[in-house]
């Protein structure tokens, strides 16, 4: 599906667009706020982006923020509605442009602007901008998905996660916004919530633990900030779930992390997590079906490319139950059958949408990962308990589910654990011969836990207790997935280091999966 792209728009050029669009026909004059202070320059300083692509169109976004890292969150922004009026053409010079309008940006959502633009021809290139109180932003690329059931010859996406602001360098969303991409996935861990300093000058604001509304916002705003992903968001559409550190570490439904008391009570908690989630949706191109509720937010949505990607992304936090810790194995409490990961309705809901696909490849944005890994060399087992392996039952009813729909090519896509590893889905964890479902790619972090290593100890211990690992590496990086009828193939790209700017990032490896074979069939490294 991939369009032209030219590679010179996505780095030197994209973000500087803005400049040569202005001297294309403008957007029209706007007029000035209803009341209040005057609007100060720099509104545009976190720059555009797009997601959730549908084949009429995608959601646009911007923030108003021109002064970012203001303390109380509200980025510099007078309290008062600011109209702001956008632009989607056919060329990223504006000259033919297919859609326009006006929407308002309120205090009351931190002057985010979400538009969702209908519309528009399926499985093409579009460019787009934003016109506020007489200032232009900078040109993003988006890309609507195919009409349904079209058929669709190969398309490229990325996916990402855990990018710790003040652990490394997002020099990997450069390189995302150098690649040749219809669609990149988010899988979670956007920010970080936790205090700290950094020793290589990236450290927090603000300085301590995030829990209120402005607390969040100025976090975002300042992971915002970063060029490398400002490049990324406006290099192609994004589809964003959140993890645990978008909200607090290892939460699980209105069940706070352990080791914090002031937020034990749940009624607390879900204050808390009510502030985080109004900070991510303002700072994310998600639809208004996603904008939160107070401490509820519809995160699982379901998109389909043709007849070539059906794409089904989870929500792994605010439905499961609580973790079950110190439970020696054989942990007979991790398999019970009742047990829930993504709730009654999510499951229901995820099983109707994998049954109903007549796509080619059916993939599952995933925040854990789904695998049991065996943390334990030798005699003896041990497992995370905040992954699927804690949820035994919920996944082989998962399984089951797969099974009874025939449900086939099945790949899940996968973050959280700062470490890369293709590997195949058996049916029974506890089974080593157990029948192949289909197969996991777990893809490292953008920067969290600091350069990493092309392998470590507990990297060798999972390849010699997991028979059904194939591959691992531990350094920071992102994945690229290529996929047509015949295979989906999963470039790992690494980066030497992000402790300095401008590391180098290089292809460690590439897995494929071939058509009507489930599993890894093979690996290049």
């Amino acid at each position: 599906m991939s369009g032209p792209n030219d590679p010179n728009l996505s780095r030197r050029g994209l973000l500087g667009l803005g400049a040569a669009a202005a001297a294309a026909p403008l957007l029209t004059s706007a007029s000035s706020p209803a009341q209040g202070a005057p609007v100060p320059r720099g509104l545009f300083s976190l720059g555009v982006a797009s997601g959730d692509p549908l084949p009429d169109g995608f959601v646009l976004w911007t923030r108003l923020a021109p002064e970012p890292l203001a303390p109380d969150g509200a980025a510099g922004m007078p309290p008062h509605s600011v109209p702001v009026q956008w632009q989607v053409a056919t060329d990223p010079s504006f000259r033919s442009v297919a859609r326009r309008g006006t929407t308002v940006a309120t205090p009351q959502w931190n002057h985010s602007v979400h538009v969702d633009v209908q519309g528009l021809q399926p499985g093409r290139e579009y460019w787009y901008r934003f016109r506020a109180a007489g200032q232009i932003s900078t040109v993003g690329r988006a890309v609507t998905a195919p009409a349904v059931g079209a058929a669709v010859g190969a398309l490229s996406f990325a996916f990402a996660s855990c990018q710790n602001y003040p652990e490394g360098y997002f020099t990997a969303f450069g390189d995302i916004a150098l690649q040749d991409l219809d669609l990149i996935v988010h899988l979670g861990d956007y920010i970080y919530e936790g205090a700290g300093a950094s020793a290589i000058g990236r450290s927090h604001l603000p300085t301590h633990e995030v829990f209120s509304l402005a607390d969040y916002r100025i976090r975002h705003t300042q992971y915002r900030t970063d060029p490398d992903l400002q490049l990324a968001h406006a290099h192609a559409p994004w589809i964003a779930i959140l993890d645990d550190h978008e909200v607090e570490n290892d939460w699980a439904g209105d069940i706070s992390q352990p080791d914090n008391e002031p937020d034990q009570d749940p009624v607390v908690f879900r204050q808390r997590r009510a502030a985080a989630y109004q900070a991510y949706w303002e700072n994310m191109p998600m639809r208004r079906a996603s904008r939160p509720s107070g401490p509820e937010m519809r995160l699982f949505r379901s998109f389909t490319y043709g007849d070539l990607l059906h794409l089904d992304v989870l929500d792994t936090r605010r439905y499961r139950d609580d973790q079950i810790l110190g439970c020696a194995e054989p942990c007979d409490a991790r398999w019970d059958p009742n047990r829930q990961m993504l709730g009654e309705q999510q499951e229901a809901w995820l099983l109707d949408s994998l049954g109903r696909s007549q796509a080619r490849w059916n993939v599952l944005g995933n925040q854990v990962y789904m695998s049991d890994s065996d943390h334990t060399a030798g005699p003896g087992e041990s497992y995370s308990t905040d992954t699927w392996a804690n949820y035994a039952g919920a996944r082989q009813r998962l399984f089951a589910g797969l099974r009874d729909r025939e449900v086939d090519n099945f790949v899940v896509i996968t973050g959280d654990a700062h470490r890369s590893v293709a590997g195949d889905l058996l049916a029974d964890f506890r089974d080593d011969a157990s029948a192949v479902v289909g197969a996991e790619f777990l893809g490292t972090s953008i920067s969290s836990g600091g350069n990493g290593s092309d392998q470590d100890a507990l990297g060798k211990v999972w390849l010699d207790e997991n028979p059904y690992m194939k591959f691992h590496n531990k350094q920071r990086g992102y994945q690229v997935c290529r996929l047509d009828h015949r295979e989906l193939v999963t470039e790992y790209r690494v980066i030497d280091q992000v402790t300095r700017p401008g590391g180098t990032v290089t292809t460690r490896a590439k897995a494929y999966v071939e058509a009507g074979r489930p599993g890894v069939a093979q690996i290049e490294s």
